[in-house]
């Protein structure tokens, strides 16, 4: 009897996940706890081991394609053993469907949404949840995602098409409605490369596309002198042994003036039209992958040491890197933090990372000369922070606050530590 092997659920969240690498191949010999295939999720690249012993009879699902979870990857069984070509049904089918026949059960058994026609209508898990929330029948778009996929931006151009359409007259409701042309792609030129846009990638393109769409955001610039904050961390490395970045002190003082400033803590419930005031000081600490994006979550920063806080954000990001982290070790933050500076990047405009409320982004260093009362010039450090905030939870002068109070805590850096 062959096997099928399919789409584990890598997170409480996921709803499926994208075909990396197949790391076996069709009549390849398998064995119990052999990784067979490399799957990638909105932010990581998980392997899936065999569950049985035998030969890998048929790969159902192509590397690049997007498989809802339970859904069908591949059959392992006994050479020569017949298997079936159509996608396996999720776990949770109704029995009823079970004892259909079996011609009659391949559309009925598949596990994402389908369309009139029967076939499945391929959405993104974002495009899907903003459809609930915008009350969007989606079953009728044309998407215009890879392989014809319905993505966020389908879903608000229906949206946006359905609030501007007039009532239609009685006569006309009856008429089928007309599917808009998928937009044309653009033009290559000699020399230029498609790239597939898939897994976290895919992902980073459709949050940031939402977050940018849907909330109000603003982004307020702070220049914070941190000459003395420099002389502080070369005084701790001459007295301690210990090398710590600018990025450490900038998390802990952060981590600091948060204690002082919880209402910064909020998340905008849309669903239910309510405001979250957050209890922990989670921070999201934006890492950069050559696949995209991923922000690991320091837990608590408010009641860690600056010596643990260094070490637990040394380890997010290394293991970030080698692809390493658990699922729960990139959710859960109550604001993000994002730092260009090691680029030279003077300022930016760092988009939210829902469902916080604040993002702050960390600029370059930079020498400046600054004249004090008696015309004296001096050289000094300064150094930009850009905070984006969401103007459905929070104003501009209650940001303000928060960060003329984190100025002081830099130019300060003594308290950063007591």
């Amino acid at each position: 009897m062959a096997y099928e092997v399919l789409m584990p659920q890598l997170g409480l969240t996921m709803e499926e996940g994208t075909v990396s690498q197949w790391i076996k191949h069709e009549g390849d010999e398998v064995k119990t706890g052999d990784v067979i295939v490399e799957i990638t999720t909105d932010k990581l690249t998980n392997e899936v081991a065999s569950e049985h012993d035998g030969v890998l009879l048929k790969i159902v699902a192509q590397e690049g394609e997007d498989i809802p979870v339970k859904g069908l990857l591949a059959y392992i069984g006994q050479p020569g053993e017949a298997v079936g070509d159509a996608p396996a049904a999720p776990a949770a089918a109704a029995p009823a469907a079970e004892a259909a026949p079996a011609a009659a059960a391949a559309p009925a058994a598949a596990p994402a949404p389908v369309a009139a026609n029967g076939k499945r209508i391929r959405i993104s898990p974002l495009a899907r949840k903003t459809a609930a929330k915008m009350g969007v029948d989606y079953s009728g778009i044309a998407g215009t995602g890879p392989s014809g996929r319905i993505v966020v931006k389908d879903i608000l151009a229906a949206a946006e098409a359905q609030k501007n359409a007039p009532a239609a007259a009685p006569a006309a409701a009856a008429a089928p409605a007309k599917k808009e042309a998928p937009k044309a792609g653009l033009e290559l030129m000699e020399g230029d490369t498609v790239v597939k846009l898939t897994g976290m990638r895919k992902v980073v393109a459709e949050r940031m596309l939402a977050s940018h769409t849907e909330i109000p955001p603003v982004t307020q610039n702070i220049k914070v002198d941190v000459t003395e904050l420099m002389k502080f961390r070369k005084m701790l490395l001459a007295e301690t042994g210990k090398k710590y970045s600018v990025n450490d002190l900038v998390l802990k003082a952060i981590a600091k003036c948060l204690t002082q400033h919880p209402e910064i803590l909020v998340s905008f419930d849309e669903a239910n039209h309510q405001i979250i005031q957050r209890k922990h000081v989670n921070i999201g600490m934006a890492v950069a992958l050559d696949a995209g994006l991923i922000t690991p979550v320091i837990r608590d920063a408010d009641k860690m040491g600056l010596d643990t806080l260094s070490a637990t954000a040394k380890d997010l990001a290394a293991r970030a890197k080698e692809n390493k982290l658990t699922a729960d070790e990139y959710k859960g933050s109550t604001i993000t933090v994002s730092n260009l500076g090691m680029f030279g990047i003077e300022t930016f405009t760092p988009i939210i990372n829902q469902p916080d409320s604040v993002i702050v982004g960390v600029c370059a260093i930079e020498d400046e000369l600054q004249m004090d009362d008696e015309g004296k010039l001096s050289k000094h450090q300064v150094m930009r922070l850009s905070v984006t905030l969401d103007h459905r939870t929070l104003d501009g002068a209650v940001v303000a606050k928060f960060e003329m109070d984190l100025r002081d805590i830099l130019q300060n850096p003594m308290s950063i530590v007591l």
